[in-house]
């Protein structure tokens, strides 16, 4: 299963990649989309919002215990509360990692994603291979993402609906109690708040 390949020729886009690619193709063409508005709009989940708003909502659960127990009983509005709403993110549920759990996100049905929490899904999250295989073979794929979990480690997937959409909180690596919230947002990586990844420094 490719992870971050990405292809720029339209012989090589995925038949929903290369039916979007032609529609605004046309749409350009009759005037009715500014391409440079679109780039903006792209621009701005895969590099201002990209997983840094989920980052500093999985910072703040690690480092103030009061906001932890509110994400866990309203997602939804614990991460509201800092600012991060919006598009495909109204409906929100946390589910933390533990010693003996660790979470994984998929969308069997499509590729429901909270944008405006993690940004623009990764192509391969919207794939079949992974779709599929997230729910019959979790430990599997995440080994495939370079993890691998103890033998004894639960494995509980989640399937994201456009109802509800969910936000792994990675487990806190160790050795970091004395760094700030912004330090810790930079050990949170978007892997890490699907599933399919830890937090840098953990084990």
């Amino acid at each position: 299963m490719s992870h971050d390949h990405d292809h720029h020729h339209d012989n090589e886009l995925d038949p929903m990649a290369a039916r979007v690619r032609a529609l605004e193709t046309i749409l350009t063409k009759k005037g009715l989309i500014d391409p440079a508005a679109i780039d903006v709009i792209v621009d701005t989940y895969e590099t201002k919002v990209g997983p840094r708003n989920g980052a500093a909502v999985v910072a703040k659960a690690w480092s103030d215990r009061d906001y932890a127990d509110w994400l866990k009983r309203d997602a939804t509005a614990a991460i509201a509360s800092l600012g991060f709403t919006g598009r495909q993110g109204e409906h929100m549920q946390a589910v933390f990692n533990t010693d003996d759990t660790h979470n994984l996100v998929v969308c069997t049905l499509c590729s429901c994603y909270p944008w405006s929490v993690l940004g623009l899904p990764p192509v391969w999250y919207k794939a079949p291979p992974y779709r599929s295989r997230a729910v019959i073979d979790p430990r599997g794929v995440i080994e495939e993402f370079g993890v691998t979990l103890p033998a004894d480690k639960k494995i509980r997937v989640w399937d994201s609906t456009a109802e509800l959409r969910y936000l792994v909180v990675p487990q806190r690596p160790e050795g970091t109690d004395g760094l700030s919230e912004a330090q810790l947002a930079d050990l949170v990586t978007r892997d890490s708040m699907i599933g399919t990844g830890l937090a840098k420094g953990a084990a």
